[in-house]
C-alpha cells in the first residue's frame, strides 16, 4: 500500500473517512433581521458560537421568514436522510434555553437520530418553500 503524507496507507485513510460519520449541520440566518440589532436582547454571536460547540454551523443569508427572526434550521445528519428526515425549521430562537435545547438536540444527532425536544416544537416553522399559495 502506498503511504500518504502523513505515513498512513491509503486504505487507512479511506476506512477513517468512511466510519466518521457525518453529523447533522445547522444553519443559522443572520441577514437583513436574524442576527440583527432589530431582534433585541440576544447575544448573536454568543448563540452562533454555543451552537458551532455542538455542530457544524453555516452562517446564511435571508432565510426569507423575516417575521420568524431568528431563524436556525437544524439539518439531519447522513444517518438522519437515511431514516427519512428533513430539515426541522425552527423561528423565534430569541431565547438562550431554545439555544442549549437545539444544540443539546444537534450534539444527540439531531433529526431522525434523536428525537425533537417537545419543547422545539413551539419554534417549528414552516419553511417559505412548503407554504401553500393562499
Amino acid at each position: 500500500m502506498p503511504a500518504t503524507p502523513t505515513g498512513r496507507t491509503t486504505d487507512d485513510a479511506r476506512t477513517e473517512a468512511v466510519a466518521a460519520p457525518v453529523p447533522c449541520r445547522v444553519v443559522v440566518c443572520r441577514d437583513c433581521c436574524c442576527g440583527s440589532p432589530k431582534v433585541t436582547g440576544v447575544d448573536h454571536a454568543a448563540q452562533t458560537a454555543r451552537l458551532r460547540a455542538q455542530a457544524p454551523v453555516r452562517v446564511s443569508a435571508c432565510l426569507d421568514v423575516c417575521e420568524h427572526a431568528n431563524v436556525i434550521v437544524v439539518q439531519p445528519s447522513a444517518q438522519g436522510r437515511a431514516a427519512g428526515a428533513r430539515p426541522v425549521w425552527l423561528g423565534l430562537v430569541n431565547d438562550p434555553d431554545a439555544t442549549e435545547d437545539i444544540a443539546a438536540w444537534a450534539r444527540a444527532g439531531g433529526p431522525g437520530v434523536a428525537p425533537r425536544p417537545d419543547i422545539l416544537d413551539l419554534y417549528a416553522i414552516t419553511p417559505p418553500r412548503r407554504r401553500t399559495a393562499s
